[in-house]
């Protein structure tokens, strides 16, 4: 049975599209760095996902 990461095509994926749409690239980074530093201000909580 053969099984696929989604972090290899989710990454593949959005290199083409930025090499697509350069722009995209400022939006990207810009979501991520927002993303980053909610993060680092409010944490991360008590997610627990295990099951």
């Amino acid at each position: 049975m053969m099984t696929l990461a989604l972090t290899p095509l989710l990454s593949r994926t959005a290199g083409i599209l930025i090499f697509l749409v350069p722009r995209l690239l400022n939006y990207s980074v810009a979501i991520y760095l927002i993303v980053v530093g909610l993060v680092g201000i409010f944490g991360t909580g008590n997610f627990n996902l295990s099951v």
